[in-house]
C-alpha cells in the first residue's frame, strides 16, 4: 500500500506540473514580472521580482522548448519600494544549475519574457556595448561590413575647425583654421567634448588595464580587428589621436570641445555644414586631458612602437599640458560668461566645472604611477582624503583612487601608508553600498537612495557595479561580485520599468533613444549596444511622463532627452562591468 500511495503521488505530483506547464504556455508575457532578460550564469544567483499588489504564493521554472517544469519556489514576502508606489515579491531560485532557455510562470500573473541559462550569457552584450563606440565615430564612414544596416557616412571631417575668439591667442587668434578629425560623437548629438572623452577613456583603460585578458580575446568587428592589438584598446586609441589634436602645440593647453555654435537638428551626421569650433581652454579639460595621456602611455607601452607609437608622444603631451594648469590652476569653463563676451554664441553641452581638487587628484596620480616622481605624489597627497564617490565627469577623483589601488604594491615605500588607508577607506565605501540590498525591493545595489535616480541614473547603477569590481579585484570576495551582478541585472531588465536598458537587447529594450543616427538613418531598429540615460525625476525635457516618481520615470520616446539619450560616458561603465563580470565569473563561483 505504502508503495502504491507513493506511486499515486508520484504520478499526481506529474500530472499537475504538466498542467503548470500547459497554463503556462498559454499565458502572455506578463510586464509584471521584472528580471535580467538576457539571463543568468549556471552559478550564479537567480532573482526575478514581480510588481504586485496582492501576495502571490507560488513561482515556476519552465523549460522553453520543452515546456517541462524544472523548478518550482515559493515566493517572498511583499515588499514597498522606497522610491514609488510599487510592491514587489521575490522569485529565488539560484539553486537551480541547469542551462537552456526558460521562462517564469505564476498563477494568476501569467509568464515572463524568455531568459538563457549559460556559460556565457553576457557576452554578446558586452561585445555591443564596446561596438557602440565604432557608431559614435566621426569622420569615417561606417562601412556595411561593420555596420550591417546602420552603415553611413563619415559625417564631420573637421579637417577645417575655427578658433572661437574664446580661445584665441596670439599664436592662433580668432579664426585661425585647425585640424581636429576622428573622435567619438559625445551622446545623441555630433559634438566632441574633452571633459567627457576623459573619464569615458579612463574608464575604458582601466577596465583593460584591471581585466586584459577577456579583451585579448574580443573580437567586435571594427575596421582594426585583427591587427595583433585588443579592439578594445583599438577603439580607444582612435578617441585618444583626436584628442592629441586638441592640445594647443604653442602652450600645452586643452580646448574644452570641438563644436557647432548650436546642436545639429535630427539628421545624420554630415548632412549640416555648419562651422566648427575650438572654444576656450580649461582646467578641468587639461586636467582630464593629462590623466588619460598618462593611462594611455603606460598601456600602449606594453606594445611595440612597429604596432603603436603613441607611448612616448601621449606622456610627452601630459607633461606638457600639465605645466599649463600649473600656470592655470583654476581657469573654468564658463559657458554663459564667455557668451556675454563673444559671438558666436555656443549653446552646446558646456560640461563646465568650479572644483579641479578631483581632476588634480586623478592627473598627478597617473603621472606618478607612471613616473614615480615625487612631485606629483605631492600633489596627490593634498586631495589624497577627498571623500570617495561613484565616479562622474564632474567628479573623477574616484578614477585615480582606481588607479592607485590596481599599482599600490608597485608604488614606493614612502606611500605604502597612505596608500593602506585609501584601501581602507575605498572598501569601507564598497560594503556601505551592499548593506541595504535586502531591504530594497528589488534586491539591487541600485536604488537605495533617491540620489540614484538623476540624469544618466543608468550610469549611475553601471559605476556602482565598477567600483564593487574593484573592490573584488583588491580582496577576492565573492559579495562584491555578487552585488555588482545585481546592478548588471538592474540594467538588464530588472527595474521598475521593466526595460532592459540597452539598445538591441533583452525583450523589452528602448526604441527612441534620443540619438540623431538613429532617429534619421530610417531604420526601424535604434543602433544597437547603446545605454540609455535610466529614470530621472527631474525630467529636463518637459516631456510628458506617464510615470513620474524616482524609479519609474523614464520615457522611451526621442524628445525625452532626460531619460532616454545615450552618451559614451554611460556606455563606458557598461563595458567595464560586463567584461570585468566575465573576467570574473570562475574565481566567484558562478560558473565552472
Amino acid at each position: 500500500m505504502k508503495l502504491n500511495f507513493r506511486l499515486s503521488r508520484s504520478l499526481f505530483a506529474i500530472v499537475a506540473f504538466s498542467l503548470i506547464s500547459l497554463q503556462g504556455y498559454s499565458q502572455s508575457e506578463s510586464e509584471n514580472i521584472k528580471l535580467n532578460q538576457l539571463g543568468f550564469y549556471p552559478f550564479g544567483p537567480k532573482i526575478v521580482v514581480i510588481t504586485t499588489k496582492e501576495p502571490l504564493q507560488k513561482f515556476y521554472v519552465i523549460k522553453a522548448n520543452s515546456k517541462d517544469t524544472v523548478f518550482r519556489g515559493t515566493m517572498g514576502s511583499i515588499m514597498q519600494s522606497a522610491f514609488s508606489a510599487t510592491k514587489t515579491q521575490i522569485a529565488d531560485f539560484g539553486k537551480y544549475t541547469g542551462t537552456g532557455s526558460f521562462y517564469i510562470w505564476i498563477p494568476g500573473v501569467g509568464k515572463s519574457y524568455t531568459f538563457n541559462i549559460g556559460e556565457n550569457v553576457y557576452q554578446d552584450v558586452a561585445i555591443a556595448s564596446l561596438k557602440g563606440f565604432y557608431f559614435q565615430r566621426s569622420s569615417i564612414p561606417l562601412a556595411t561590413k561593420y555596420a550591417g544596416k546602420w552603415a553611413r557616412g563619415a559625417g564631420h571631417p573637421d579637417t577645417k575647425v575655427l578658433i572661437h575668439p574664446s580661445a584665441a591667442t596670439t599664436e592662433r587668434p580668432a579664426g585661425t583654421v585647425i585640424s581636429t578629425p576622428g573622435g567619438w560623437y559625445d551622446a545623441g548629438d555630433y559634438n566632441k567634448y574633452i571633459v567627457n572623452s576623459g573619464i569615458t577613456m579612463g574608464t575604458l583603460l582601466s577596465a583593460f588595464e584591471e581585466n586584459p585578458l577577456p579583451f585579448k580575446k574580443l573580437k567586435s568587428n571594427i575596421p582594426e580587428s585583427g591587427n595583433g592589438i585588443p579592439d578594445l584598446m583599438n577603439e580607444v586609441i582612435y578617441n585618444l589621436r583626436w584628442m592629441l589634436t586638441m592640445q594647443d602645440p604653442n602652450d600645452g593647453g586643452v580646448y574644452n570641445k570641438c563644436t557647432n555654435a548650436a546642436f545639429d537638428g535630427m539628421v545624420m551626421p554630415g548632412v549640416t555644414t555648419k562651422p566648427r569650433y575650438v572654444v576656450q581652454k580649461g582646467t578641468a579639460a587639461t586636467l582630464d586631458f593629462v590623466a588619460v595621456m598618462a593611462q594611455a602611455s603606460r598601456l600602449i607601452n606594453t606594445y611595440s612602437k612597429k604596432q603603436i607609437k603613441l607611448s612616448d608622444s601621449c606622456l610627452i603631451a601630459a607633461k606638457k599640458a600639465w605645466q599649463w594648469a600649473l600656470l592655470n590652476p583654476a581657469m573654468e569653463y564658463n559657458q554663459n560668461l564667455i557668451n556675454s563676451k563673444f559671438e558666436p554664441k555656443i549653446t552646446t553641452g558646456g560640461y563646465g566645472d568650479r572644483s579641479f581638487t578631483d581632476e588634480w587628484f586623478w592627473a598627478a596620480s597617473e603621472l606618478f604611477i607612471d613616473t614615480k616622481e615625487k612631485s606629483y605624489y605631492d600633489v596627490v597627497l593634498k586631495s589624497m582624503n577627498n571623500k570617495i564617490s561613484i565616479p562622474s565627469w564632474g567628479n573623477v577623483y574616484t578614477l585615480g583612487v582606481y588607479s592607485l589601488l590596481h599599482h599600490m604594491k608597485s608604488l614606493p615605500d614612502y606611500t605604502q601608508t597612505a596608500m593602506q588607508d585609501l584601501k581602507n577607506r575605498f572598501l569601507e565605501y564598497a560594503d556601505g553600498l551592499i548593506t541595504k540590498v535586502p531591504s530594497n525591493a528589488f534586491q539591487t545595489v541600485m536604488g537605495q537612495s533617491s540620489r540614484d535616480f538623476v540624469w544618466g541614473s543608468n550610469a549611475v547603477c553601471a559605476n556602482q557595479g565598477v567600483l564593487l569590481m574593484n573592490a573584488y579585484k583588491i580582496t577576492l570576495d565573492r559579495k562584491y561580485v555578487i552585488s555588482a551582478l545585481s546592478n548588471l541585472d538592474y540594467l538588464l531588465g530588472r527595474n521598475a520599468t521593466g526595460y532592459c536598458f540597452v539598445t538591441g537587447f533583452g525583450s523589452k529594450s528602448p526604441m527612441h533613444p534620443h540619438h540623431r543616427q538613429s532617429t534619421a538613418d530610417g531604420i526601424d531598429e535604434p543602433v544597437p549596444g547603446l545605454l540609455v540615460g535610466g529614470p530621472n525625476p527631474g525630467r529636463q525635457d518637459g516631456c510628458k511622463y506617464e510615470f513620474t516618481e524616482p524609479e519609474t520615470a523614464y520615457l522611451d520616446a526621442m524628445p525625452a532627452y532626460a531619460s532616454n539619450e545615450i552618451a559614451i560616458n554611460w556606455n563606458a561603465p557598461l563595458v567595464y562591468l560586463c567584461w570585468a563580470i566575465e573576467a570574473s565569473k570562475q574565481g566567484a563561483g558562478l560558473s565552472k
